[in-house]
């Protein structure tokens, strides 16, 4: 088992910048890929961003250029920097692991963290 903690929420104007911080602790070893979701209410989970064990990356277009993904292997911790917010960033953003061969919404998750920004 792997469990996933988000922290770094918080609530900002348009403009600024956050970032979230994902630790994961447990058999962290069964993962392959780490990822950042986000829910807004009334919306579907969405995939924002996606970072593979070698460091490749992959972005929502709507938060390309804004928003970076990277980790930290030794401290099994995975960011988001998150610039240049907008009220349409507003979600709960939710850290997911995936071991290989698992898609969509499947894998570890953790419980979210709320990201609200103001215009």
């Amino acid at each position: 088992q792997v469990q996933l903690v988000e922290s770094g929420g918080g609530l900002v104007q348009a403009g600024e910048s956050l970032r979230l911080s994902c630790v994961a602790s447990g058999s962290t070893w069964e993962i392959s890929t780490m990822h950042w979701y986000r829910q807004a209410p009334g919306k579907q989970r969405e995939l924002v961003a996606s970072i593979r064990i070698g460091g490749t990356t992959i972005y929502a277009d709507s938060v390309k250029d804004r928003f970076t993904i990277s980790r930290d292997n030794a401290k099994n911790t995975v960011y988001l920097q998150m610039n240049s917010l907008k009220p349409e960033d507003t979600a709960v953003y939710f850290c997911n692991g995936k071991r290989v061969g698992q898609m969509n919404l499947s894998g570890y998750w953790g419980q979210g963290t709320q990201v609200t920004v103001s215009s």
